[in-house]
């Protein structure tokens, strides 16, 4: 019994890298959303690359970003991206990246009287963002004090365009991107600088992790991850 009991326990961490990763993710584009029954957004297309050439079997899911979180914080062999690597989540996930790294800004409606020159002075209006977002703690550890909620991003954008709130938070490549096809946004001041990952639940074996994080080193060094950002309209310098 004991050298059965010993063995079990030596093919358990085989078994668990082995596992299929059920890697979960929010629409989010042009990082990650859906195109009639297809994935797609330059996160997306990183994983998939990066989980192919580690020859790591995986699914992929899209759904509220507060249930993606959730899952990959409470549900073993489960990742969620693209996540803000930020001190208040740096110990609950086993992280691989860079996805990509942006600034994220608050953005108005154009024209709108709701034109902050700090942050102090954004506080005095309705900042709406999506629940359980890394920029809902951004918020309010800076004393927000009027923080609208929303399930997701396009919801959010949505209650600006009609007003239903003054201010939102958004990577500044999205909102490049916004612009570029005419959304009347402004960009008003800067929130904060953030590195982009996946954030892995702890029961991820770490040999799984190192061969992820070798993989996308990979991609970052050929000139993939900058060929897809291209792709996407996120061109330019990913250290901005």
């Amino acid at each position: 019994m004991k050298r059965f009991l010993s063995l079990l326990a030596a093919l358990l961490p085989l078994a668990a890298q082995a596992a299929e990763l059920k890697m979960v993710t929010e629409s989010y584009p042009p990082f990650n959303y859906r195109e009639g029954d297809t994935y797609k957004g330059a996160s997306v297309d990183q994983v998939r690359l990066l989980m192919s050439d580690a020859g790591i079997d995986h699914t992929m899911e899209m759904m509220p970003w507060a249930r993606a979180l959730f899952l990959a914080e409470n549900h073993q062999m489960h990742c969620v991206f693209t996540t803000v690597h930020n001190q208040e989540r740096d110990r609950r996930f086993k992280w691989v990246e860079p996805l990509l790294t942006s600034r994220t800004v608050l953005i108005r409606k154009a024209g709108s009287q709701a034109n902050p020159k700090s942050l102090e002075e954004a506080k005095a209006f309705r900042v709406g963002t999506q629940r359980d977002d890394f920029t809902q703690t951004i918020l309010e550890q800076n004393g927000f004090p009027r923080i609208d909620l929303a399930t997701d991003l396009q919801l959010t954008l949505k209650k600006l365009m009609t007003g239903r709130i003054d201010l939102m938070p958004i990577s500044e490549k999205y909102y490049d991107r916004l612009t570029r096809e005419g959304q009347p946004i402004e960009s008003a001041l800067v929130l904060a600088e953030d590195v982009y990952s996946i954030a892995c639940n702890p029961s991820v074996p770490d040999a799984l992790i190192g061969r992820m994080q070798k993989s996308l080193d990979k991609i970052i060094a050929d000139g993939t991850q900058q060929r897809l950002f291209e792709r996407y309209g996120l061109a330019g310098d990913q250290h901005e």
